[in-house]
């Protein structure tokens, strides 16, 4: 892997590091100096920093950029008591710095990789970003150490440039590329179109954006993962190559035959490593290249034979498309595929070695829950990175397996013949549990798990700037309640205000509801002594968990109330259920981190014609909705989100509370099947193609809290 390596030199990587720490701190930024030494790493490649005082400075010697932004955060956090997250950041430096040891600090890297990304991360979070938004994530990428982050950015452009070249129309590309929401799957060849089509105006302003992304990764020594050919070409295909050999992929989310089943080129056919080549010619001219690309070929997709020998040629294709453009070439593979029953180790070999050994890199995708790399004996050779996927379509329950984040990586290190290299963070969506985040990428640098108990007081007082006892508290109840998650289930926030109503709706709770609820409490207390943005955003998320909480009793008591046929009880059930969505969608409005406003106000600064904006809008709310034409995967992506909750979730509830009281007064029987046609044709796909306005901005102070605190008391019968 002698390719991934930082190419800016020292100068340009030192200057874009000190101008990080200009954007983070300011009038403090020349009390650090920022010294980058290529020569510095460790001779396995892993990055090193070294901190020490050179007078009244703060001296970072670096290998890398990334290393030096990564050592300015480490002693940000560890002697200034400081936090930089995505909810924002406490920066609140001592009037002096800090001393350090007189013989400073060296930290070195467990492992050569950090990387970052899902797939889907682009599509659930980062789709509607300018490059104000960009240039903050990248700065926390480089302050949390991540060295090998996705940049998959501008492909469809490119794309555009290489299938018209063949003699495709603009026709039928829009029919190939899904809409801006939507490009995470149509790039999977999970479904094709949905969404679009894509305008001018898109991939030109894509161009420009990642431009300047990759000049910033690569000026602070980060290696872009780029993308590549992975077979999916568009439907037409056959009209410009008559005898090509393709095939169709399944029918991947019960999408339709306009959207459905993509067109796979065949793995032996010439014009796969011809198309390959093509693409990463093309988007080199215009980017020029890192050397590591990512591509799925199967990702959530069954493959046409369970025959090794056709796996391998699957895998020899896709790599010969690599490296018949790029002689140094790395796959960058994400190991989500392996979760599949179809993925017996027969096959995962076959395809793990197609390539040679050191030219697949894989991300070991679920490691937290479900690792693969002990089932597959370390990937066969195939070197890995142990991720975090936490997340699945960034939706926002308070949730994280801790434990296993503080044994894994270790774990992962320590396993027979292991081949890992690296770490990783791979949600579907962030903006969520930022506490997750924080502890995972401390892992770039443990030499042993940690103590938690320790280590989440740390993380209140870093937090709020402050060493407040009721807020430590509530953060030990979260540590060994919503946080402490260990039954291996996929959890997707089906929660009863995000789900679509039903008399079958069975939520996961997998914490001491009680022991919870009394680190609210203990939050509410905390308000009264602490005022600050992360602690207002921590005040209003921990409030949306524990009314999400509540609904449940509400719920039951909706399903009790009907099956005695009590008209009196369900109707007062159902208010008190409709009544704690209002009080949700009060709270989430005090912040702008909860607004659907933000969302879709995104989507807005995209387009540029009256018709391009209302595209991205729709993208925008079918996404966190419907999630396809006819519900196809609906609410996977569920937010709960001021503005979402009151008009789209409420609704439905609404609705369905009045079936059951209709039900109950006709005395005929609910009917199941007639409610979800009518919730879809009344309230959720109208949703979708409304254009009212919500605020971006946050109301201000959650002044409900205590109320909602009541509300549990009373629930829990006190």
């Amino acid at each position: 892997m002698d390719a991934i390596r930082a190419e800016a030199d020292v100068d340009t990587q030192a200057e874009a590091t000190r101008d990080l720490i200009r954007r983070l701190i300011d009038d403090r930024a020349d009390e650090f100096e920022v010294d980058i030494q290529l020569d510095f790493n460790h001779a396995d490649d892993r990055d090193i920093f070294k901190l020490a005082n050179i007078g009244a400075k703060v001296h970072i010697t670096a290998s890398t950029g990334v290393a030096a932004a990564w050592g300015f955060y480490y002693y940000l956090r560890e002697y200034c008591g400081c936090q930089v997250t995505w909810a924002g950041v406490q920066t609140e430096l001592p009037a002096v710095l800090p001393s350090l040891p007189p013989t400073g600090i060296t930290i070195t890297a467990n492992d050569r990789f950090r990387y970052y990304q899902n797939v889907c991360t682009v599509s659930y979070s980062f789709v509607w970003w300018d490059w104000k938004r960009w240039e903050r994530e990248i700065d926390w990428m480089a302050l949390h150490s991540i060295n090998l982050p996705l940049a998959f950015n501008a492909q469809e452009a490119i794309w555009q440039r290489v299938y018209l070249k063949m003699g495709f129309t603009n026709e039928e590309l829009d029919a190939h590329f899904g809409g801006p929401a939507f490009l995470a799957w149509s790039r999977m060849g999970n479904m094709r179109g949905w969404g679009g089509p894509l305008s001018t105006n898109w991939h030109h302003q894509q161009i420009l954006l990642q431009h300047r992304i990759l000049k910033r990764m690569r000026d602070l020594g980060m290696t872009p993962a780029l993308p590549a050919f992975a077979g999916h070409v568009p439907a037409n295909i056959t009209r410009l190559f008559p005898r090509v050999k393709v095939s169709k992929l399944g029918d991947w989310g019960r999408f339709n035959s306009t959207y459905c089943c993509t067109t796979l080129l065949d793995v032996e056919d010439p014009l796969f490593k011809e198309i390959g080549k093509a693409f990463i010619d093309e988007y080199t001219r215009e980017f020029g290249t890192d050397h590591v690309y990512n591509t799925d070929t199967f990702n959530e997709m069954t493959p046409a034979s369970s025959d090794p020998s056709y796996l391998t040629k699957a895998g020899q294709a896709v790599y010969s498309g690599m490296v018949s453009s790029d002689s140094k070439a790395i796959w960058l593979m994400q190991g989500w595929l392996f979760l599949s029953d179809f993925w017996k180790p027969p096959q995962a070999k076959a395809l793990l070695t197609s390539v040679p050994q050191g030219k697949m890199l894989v991300l070991d995708l679920y490691s937290e829950v479900n690792p693969q790399y002990p089932r597959l004996q370390s990937y066969y050779g195939q070197p890995f990175i142990w991720c975090m996927l936490h997340n699945f379509g960034g939706t926002l329950p308070m949730y994280g397996a801790i434990e296993s984040v503080n044994q894994g990586p270790f774990e992962g290190r320590s396993f027979v013949n292991s081949t890992m290299v690296g770490i990783g963070l791979t949600p579907e969506g962030i903006n969520q549990n930022e506490v997750m985040y924080e502890f995972m990428m401390e892992n770039s640098f443990r030499s042993q798990p940690v103590e938690l108990t320790e280590w989440f007081d740390k993380y209140a007082t870093r937090r709020y700037a402050s060493r407040n006892a009721n807020a430590r508290a509530a953060w030990q109840i979260f540590k060994r309640t919503v946080y402490n998650c260990s039954d291996g289930v996929k959890h997707h926030n089906k929660n009863i205000p995000v789900c679509r109503p039903s008399r079958k709706n069975k939520i996961d709770v997998w914490y001491d509801v009680e022991d919870f609820f009394k680190g609210w409490d203990l939050m509410i207390a905390a308000s009264k002594e602490v005022d600050s943005p992360l602690f207002r955003y921590d005040l209003v998320d921990v409030s949306r968990q524990a009314l999400q909480v509540i609904s449940i009793t509400y719920y039951n008591q909706i399903l009790t109330s009907y099956k005695q046929k009590n008209l009196t009880s369900l109707a007062s059930s159902g208010n008190d259920l409709l009544h704690l969505l209002d009080d949700m969608d009060t709270v989430l409005a005090t912040d702008s981190h909860f607004l659907l406003g933000a969302w879709i106000a995104g989507a807005h600064r995209n387009g540029v014609t009256p018709e391009e904006k209302a595209l991205y809008e729709f993208n925008a709310r079918n996404q966190v909705t419907l999630w396809g034409p006819d519900a196809n995967i609906l609410d996977y992506a569920n937010k709960q989100w001021a503005g979402l909750v009151a008009d789209y979730y409420h609704e439905r509830w609404e609705l369905f509370i009045d079936e059951l009281k209709k039900s109950l007064e006709n005395k005929t029987s609910f009917d199941e099947k007639k409610f979800q046609k009518d919730v879809f044709e009344k309230a959720e796909s109208p949703f979708t193609y409304r254009t009212n306005v919500y605020p971006e901005t946050g109301t201000g102070g959650c002044t409900c809290c205590t109320d909602f605190a009541v509300m549990g008391e009373e629930l829990r019968g006190n």
